[in-house]
């Protein structure tokens, strides 16, 4: 397979700690959503699969989505803590509310939900979900939001874990899980479409 080498110079250099890099937090919603709208978040990047999701984010990011949430992103929510509880006591990531930004990119943003240094000093996330349906795979949209979330962080893996629920009731005991590994030609594509949202919103806003 060949490698895309990325061009950035902020990947040749030791990143800034990623706690010199918060820009605000969840818990003051306020703050926390008007910093998001400055920049390309790991929602956007999750829609980013190509240029008609380009201008799609675009339009969101010019004119607001419309989107105000629906009963399974409320479940989403009431369920999240005692999964990060869950997260923490059995592979040791700490919940967190924190909005990032990549080291030299201050408009690349991501708030993982669970952020740990490992024994080797490594830096690990978590990442949860509640799903109505089984999953064979994690699906492609949430590893686009995951790689985003490596790359704005300076992250090795990500913990991905999944409750699945039936009609908003938990079917199983203990949440699924997977590991999943940095992957520097996805984070690559994911930064190029990333700018050329930014591109598009700068033109648009002149």
């Amino acid at each position: 397979m060949t490698v895309i080498q990325p061009t950035l110079d902020l990947w040749d250099e030791p990143a800034p700690d990623h706690r010199d890099r918060i820009v605000a937090r969840s818990s003051d919603r306020v703050a926390w959503l008007r910093a998001r709208s400055r920049g390309v978040t790991a929602t956007d990047v999750a829609r980013l699969s190509g240029a008609k999701s380009v201008h799609a984010v675009v339009a969101d990011k010019l004119y607001g989505s419309g989107f105000g949430g629906n009963a399974y992103t409320d479940h989403g929510r009431e369920r999240e803590p005692a999964i990060a509880r869950w997260v923490k006591a059995e592979f040791g990531i700490h919940p967190s509310d924190a909005l990032f930004h990549a080291a030299g990119e201050t408009e690349h943003l991501a708030t993982p939900d669970g952020v740990t240094i490992n024994r080797t000093g490594s830096l690990e996330l978590a990442e949860i979900k509640t799903t109505s349906h089984p999953w064979r795979s994690i699906p492609r949209s949430y590893l686009r939001q995951v790689w985003w979330q490596q790359y704005v962080l300076g992250a090795d893996r990500t913990l991905v874990v999944w409750e699945q629920h039936d009609d908003f009731v938990p079917i199983t005991g203990d949440p699924q899980h997977r590991w999943v590994e940095r992957d520097e030609n996805e984070i690559y594509q994911l930064v190029r479409l990333a700018n050329q949202v930014l591109d598009l919103v700068r033109r648009e806003r002149r």
